[in-house]
């Protein structure tokens, strides 16, 4: 990477990452641990210096640590809140060198290789850094090397204060599963200089290859690279105004202008927003924000531009606008455009539809009816939000369904066959031509109401006052319902 310069590694561990996590958010005096459930015992996840003072140690049962601490506090743990924050520690530690990556679940590695000069050399660097976590309440231990098995090696279980003779340390230190260090321990290698002494070709047999390459790693005889972790995009653009602005027209041009930019990071990206947010600064130093919501994944300045009028025709400008920033808070993946001549199909000119109608009445109060895979009327459908779901056919049924469904409603007749005069929502009606029946059978693996009274026989009924209704009779407690009626 740099001629003539030898490579240097740093390791940061920090042994108790979760409580120094939890502890930031809420301190606590005394003994304190985070707890997490393994099968029906409550064990201990990670617990600071008063809980270890106290004897108590990670994977303790709970039942057992309150005997030895009865003062104990405990949280339960969020392993998802400790890999953010050693993500935001990582960001952090991007000061000193720009190749920093994520060493398992609580630790860094950081390639400070041509770096390290900028800090008057790794000794002043390291105690910075060391200062620097102390200070915000992180424990943290350190280990430096010309590869990245002896940085950790020495972080931990060398001596902070100074760079550990490698070959001291314990064999554990050569990042081994327990099965293997207790293997070797048992040989009489405990340490890293007698195993690196030992004939190589029985350990190998015995022990398999990965033994010789976590050894030579650790030796800087074979290349292990740190890779820093990428960011993900921010699709985000701003813009300073000389002199303030207050008409809407003036917003909508600098709208515009963030609009290129962004839609083209967003192209760049195969990506689309799917919702924006429009933050308007006054010179005040007071701020509004405009946000959109779209039906579909879009970055056409054209069609997103447009969309905006509604929510800024309430904006206050108060005695002016001074900067604009656009950004888009929810991205969904979007494949390029197919090129052509045609006019804009027809799923963007109803996403810009469902878009304006949302922007009035809110994208979840837009429905459509999806298919469902059920024989019964009720339930041979589903109804989603039209602008987080997609369009579906697959609407069959083998016999005529009527196009409203209502619940049932029952009327007076007797017989297994339709009544030739009835009364329904106070209408006299007489049957003209009556098809059926279908009989339908409630789904029994689910618990519903409505069919409690059995299996249904349903028939199609013509009266002749011209409604055609669809009626059933339920044999098992004999009865008459109207459910639907056809156009």
């Amino acid at each position: 990477m740099f001629a003539g310069t030898r490579r240097r590694i740093v390791s940061i561990w920090f042994p108790r990452l979760a409580t120094d996590r939890a502890l930031r958010a809420c301190p606590v005096e005394g003994p304190f641990a985070l707890v997490q459930r393994l099968g029906s015992a409550e064990t201990i996840f990670c617990l600071n210096a008063a809980a270890e003072a106290a004897g108590l140690s990670r994977g303790m049962r709970m039942a057992d640590a309150r005997s030895f601490c009865p003062g104990l506090v405990s949280r339960p743990a969020r392993p998802d809140l400790d890999a953010r924050f050693l993500a935001g520690l990582r960001r952090w530690a991007e000061r000193y060198c720009p190749w920093v990556g994520l060493e398992g679940q609580d630790g860094l590695v950081l390639d400070v290789t041509g770096a390290a000069h900028l800090w008057g050399g790794e000794g002043p660097m390291c105690a910075d850094i060391r200062a620097r976590l102390e200070r915000a309440g992180i424990t943290a231990q350190l280990g430096r090397g010309d590869s990245r098995g002896a940085a950790w090696a020495r972080a931990h279980f060398g001596d902070p204060a100074a760079e550990a003779d490698l070959l001291a340390l314990p064999v554990t230190a050569l990042r081994l599963d327990p099965d293997t260090v207790t293997g070797l321990q048992r040989l009489g290698l405990r340490r890293i200089g007698d195993l690196a002494a030992s004939p190589r070709a029985p350990l190998a047999r015995r022990f398999g290859p990965d033994l010789l390459t976590r050894l030579d790693q650790a030796l800087g005889h074979s290349p292990e690279p740190v890779t820093p972790a990428t960011e993900p995009p921010r699709f985000a653009t701003r813009m300073t105004l000389p002199e303030p602005i207050g008409l809407e027209s003036d917003v909508m041009a600098g709208l515009t202008r963030l609009l290129e930019p962004l839609c083209a990071k967003l192209s760049a990206h195969q990506a689309g927003a799917r919702q924006l947010l429009l933050t308007l600064r006054r010179v005040d130093q007071a701020s509004q924000q405009v946000e959109l919501r779209l039906a579909a994944p879009m970055r056409d300045p054209a069609r997103i531009l447009p969309l905006f009028a509604r929510g800024l025709a309430g904006v206050d400008a108060g005695f002016g606008i001074d900067q604009l920033r656009l950004e888009a808070t929810r991205v969904e993946p979007l494949a390029p455009a197919q090129l052509g001549t045609t006019p804009a199909a027809s799923p963007d000119r109803l996403a810009d539809l469902l878009t304006r109608l949302g922007t009035r009445i809110g994208l979840e109060n837009i429905h459509r009816f999806l298919p469902a895979e059920s024989h019964i009327p009720e339930r041979s459908f589903l109804i989603a939000p039209a602008a987080f779901s997609a369009a579906q056919g697959g609407f069959h049924s083998p016999r005529p369904r009527p196009l409203r469904l209502f619940p049932p409603e029952p009327i007076m007749a007797t017989g297994p066959t339709p009544p030739a005069r009835f009364r329904w929502r106070a209408m006299p009606l007489s049957t003209a031509r009556a098809t059926g029946p279908e009989r339908i059978t409630p789904e029994w693996w689910l618990d519903d109401d409505s069919w409690r009274h059995g299996l249904r026989d349903y028939w199609r009924v013509d009266t002749a006052e011209g409604r055609r209704l669809w009626l059933f009779f339920t044999p098992q407690n004999p009865g008459w319902f109207v459910q639907g009626e056809f156009a």
